[in-house]
Parts: C-alpha cells; sequence; structure tokens
C-alpha cells in the first residue's frame, strides 16, 4: 500500500486484510514498530488536544513552566503525583538544535515524560499525540462515541516513523519523534498499550515549539514518517464494538473507572442487546 494515503475499508474482515498487509510489509527489525490511532471523524486531522486547544506553536519551554512551575504544586498536593520541580537549566536547554534527533530522549526526560503522560490521560492539554500497539485498541476510540449527527466515516491510522530504520530532517523544519512505551505512568497508558509521538520544529530565535504532524505527513519526506488512514463506514459501528466487547475490549477494561463501567454497562445493556432484539 502506498505510504501517506487513504484507503477505503469496507468491513472489519478487510480492515484486518490491511493491517496484516502493513504488518507484513513493515515487520522487520529494520523498520520502526507500527502504531495505531482510532478517530470517531474521517475529516478530522491528526491533531494533539494542545493544538485543539489552540495553542498550537506553544514554546517546549513555556509548557514546561507551565505544567511544573505554575500548576505543579496544586497537582501534587491534590493528588499525590511527583511533579519535577522547574529547573531553569533544563529549561534553557530546550533550545538545543538536537533536542528532538534520533536516540535516548532529551525532551521528555523520563521523570517529565511519565508526568506528561499523566496529564494526557487526565485531559489537560498536551502536546503527546496518543497511539496504541494495538489496532483493536485504536477501533474502539474510533467507534466509542455516538453522535446525533454520525459521520460517514471513523478512521484508523496506521504510522511508522522509520520504515528503513533512519530518520533525516533540516533545522527550523517540523519533526516528529515517538518518544517510547517504557515509562512507569498510570496504568491506562498500559492497558491501552499506549505509546506517544510529539512534532516540533526549532525556532532560531526562541527555541523549540510544537507543531503539527499534520504538516510532517503532507511533506511526504522519503523514507520515514509513513501513514496509512483507514476508512471505515459509521454504520459499522454496533457491529464493531460487539465484536471488540466479545473479545472484553470496552470502556471499563481500558479505563477501570466507575465512569467507564457505566458507559459499558450502557453499551452492554442498552445498546447492544437492543440491537440483538
Amino acid at each position: 500500500m502506498q505510504a501517506n494515503s487513504s484507503i477505503e475499508v469496507p468491513d472489519w474482515k478487510t480492515l484486518e486484510e490491511k493491517i496484516s498487509e502493513l504488518r507484513a510489509a513493515y515487520g522487520g527489525k529494520s523498520s520502526s514498530p507500527l502504531v495505531f490511532r482510532g478517530q470517531a471523524n474521517s475529516d478530522w486531522p491528526l491533531a494533539t488536544t494542545l493544538e485543539r486547544s489552540g495553542q498550537k506553536d506553544m514554546l517546549f519551554s513555556k509548557f514546561y513552566q507551565l505544567i511544573t512551575g505554575s500548576i505543579g504544586p496544586a497537582v501534587e498536593t491534590f493528588t499525590g503525583i511527583s511533579v519535577p520541580e522547574y529547573d531553569p537549566a533544563y529549561a534553557r536547554s530546550l533550545s538545543e538544535p538536537e533536542l528532538l534527533l534520533p536516540g535516548p530522549a532529551q525532551f521528555p526526560s523520563q521523570n517529565l515524560y511519565r508526568y506528561m503522560v499523566y496529564l494526557r490521560h487526565h485531559g489537560f492539554p498536551s502536546p503527546l499525540l496518543d497511539w496504541s500497539y494495538s489496532p483493536y485498541v485504536a477501533a474502539f476510540f474510533a467507534f466509542r462515541d455516538s453522535s446525533p449527527k454520525e459521520p460517514a466515516k471513523r478512521s484508523i491510522y496506521v504510522y511508522c516513523e522509520s520504515p528503513k530504520g533512519i530518520k533525516g530532517g533540516a533545522v527550523g523544519e517540523p519533526t516528529i519523534r515517538r518518544i517510547g512505551p517504557y515509562v512507569r505512568s498510570h496504568r491506562r497508558h498500559f492497558r491501552q498499550q499506549s505509546d506517544y509521538t510529539i512534532c516540533g520544529r526549532l525556532d532560531l530565535d526562541y527555541g523549540w515549539r510544537f507543531d503539527s504532524h499534520q504538516h510532517v505527513i503532507e511533506a511526504r519526506r522519503p523514507n520515514q514518517d509513513y501513514l496509512w488512514k483507514l476508512d471505515i463506514p459509521s454504520g459499522l459501528r454496533v457491529e464493531i464494538l460487539r465484536l471488540l466487547n466479545d473479545y472484553n475490549l470496552n470502556a471499563f477494561s481500558l479505563f477501570d473507572s466507575e465512569e467507564s463501567l457505566l458507559e459499558t454497562m450502557w453499551l452492554k445493556e442498552h445498546v447492544l442487546r437492543n440491537r440483538d432484539s
């Protein structure tokens, strides 16, 4: 399948076939792993919650100060979560050109990454775009919500950062970095088999700024940042949620909260049962 393309998928069987094809083509040792993301409307671009809050080009250093120095004391007081202390030296390092180069993560550091994952899973606007190693988890998030104005199609994105095991870029161009799954964080991170990407560009006057994943994908750079968009009819929503629930993949198994328990009870006892009757 051609990279950076949209593919019409008429049913679940075809979806699994397309994913198997991609895994066969990009499952070698030289390729970075495939990760998956579900979106409830095929017209939506790839966008972080920070972008959707209107802060698409915030400086890394400003975001770092916000989550550690500004909200950190309140978060730590009321949740008991360990929040990294604001470090002026680390803030200055967020202007270094090699910040998002492949190799050991410089941004975010491990402690900061742990905290950013916690914030992402609890609704604070985040520059992390979340993915899953499971296409089934991605499918759940694509079809989870109903809407009075049902979109025609929903999408599952498949992303491969480095199909050839190499990655390049020029100073000042936006770049995507996959940060990795290995972080001690909230249990939702593990339940959802999560990984995260971050996109930034170097502003030579002020340091690194967050940027749009969509911009990088549309640039179509060779041998990196391959993305496939699998578009599935919204009318399959209940059928797909039933199939996933048969594998115990639902809101409660992925979130383990009272709210998600009640959401799952509504799904099982009303949505799926009514379709059976």
